[in-house]
């Protein structure tokens, strides 16, 4: 047995008699009812706290109707702020008029030469302004992390109030994890060095939200 098995198995028969005397049963119940603790009084409008505490975050907004709009939308972001017109997007914006907007935008993962990343959200949480995104096959994780931009696309109707709804959305509509669940709340940034505030430390200097109905 090498060292690191007698360490292990060491753990796991130290594990095995403390939860011999412990109720199993009632342990696995609480842990299948997912029981919620205290929670704040949050009877603000969650698109109005959403946007709020996103902005809050250092994220800008923007708001469409629908999912054909946002060519325009990105457009529009992209020339007020004399940023690159092309860039990568999630394979689930590529039937959308990109290129009748000014864009060149492809449906593939982001590199680290792409400088404006177009993703959606799984969902977005109102209490931090935070969007909650799925990895996945068509879902690239690389699209919200490696570029400078980070455009998210978030449907009005998928902000939920707090962390727990998120969690619970989750367990009912995906059920086994994907391997990550991200949350970003607005661009990267760090004081670690001099308490100096600097974006872009470890992913986009900037964070763009557009909103829409669907």
């Amino acid at each position: 047995m090498s060292a690191r098995d007698n360490i292990l198995s060491r753990i796991r028969a130290a594990n095995a008699a403390q939860v011999a005397g412990k109720d199993t049963q009632s342990s696995a119940a609480r842990l299948a009812e997912h029981p919620r603790g205290p929670l704040p009084t949050m009877a603000k409008d969650p698109l109005q706290q959403f946007t709020d505490c996103s902005i809050a975050a250092a994220s800008t907004m923007d708001e469409v109707g629908g999912r054909q709009d946002v060519p325009g939308a990105v457009a529009r972001y992209l020339t007020d702020n004399a940023l690159p017109m092309q860039g990568v997007c999630w394979p689930e914006f590529a039937d959308l008029d990109w290129s009748g907007a000014g864009l060149e935008m492809q449906a593939r993962s982001a590199n680290g030469d792409d400088k404006v990343g177009v993703t959606g959200s799984y969902c977005a949480l109102a209490e931090t302004g935070t969007l909650v995104l799925l990895s996945g096959e068509e879902q690239h994780a690389t699209t919200s992390l490696l570029p400078e931009t980070h455009i998210a696309v978030v449907s009005r109707q998928r902000i939920v109030a707090c962390m727990e709804d998120v969690w619970d959305l989750l367990r009912t509509e995906v059920g086994t994890l994907p391997r990550q669940v991200n949350f970003v709340s607005g661009p990267s940034r760090t004081a670690d060095i001099e308490m100096t505030l600097v974006y872009g430390a470890h992913g986009p200097f900037r964070v763009h939200i557009i909103l829409t109905d669907e």
